[in-house]
């Protein structure tokens, strides 16, 4: 299989990013809330972040400190936003 050119793989993957937007808003006004849910919208913002910081932020290549910072933050915020919606349903 050939390399895409760099031209056509931002084009995939904003159509990636724009499925993965789509399909979490549908599934947002469709499905009941659950923790099943609240993990698969997690993944989908950590996966989504991962995209937009190597590809159109363009740090796949960046200082390796950078880098990890920023892929970092893009962990951590989608777990606290669970942890937020955790705490919502249980009630602590």
């Amino acid at each position: 299989m050939s390399k895409l050119p760099h031209n056509r793989l931002l084009d995939l993957l904003w159509i990636v990013l724009l499925a993965l937007t789509l399909g979490g808003s549908w599934l947002g006004e469709s499905s009941p809330p659950g923790i099943g849910l609240g993990l698969f919208v997690t993944l989908v913002i950590a996966v989504k972040g991962r995209i937009v910081i190597d590809h159109f932020m363009e740090l796949k290549n960046a200082n390796a400190t950078l880098r990890r910072l920023m892929h970092l933050y893009f962990y951590l915020i989608p777990l606290v936003a669970f942890l937020v919606y955790l705490t919502n349903i249980i009630k602590l």
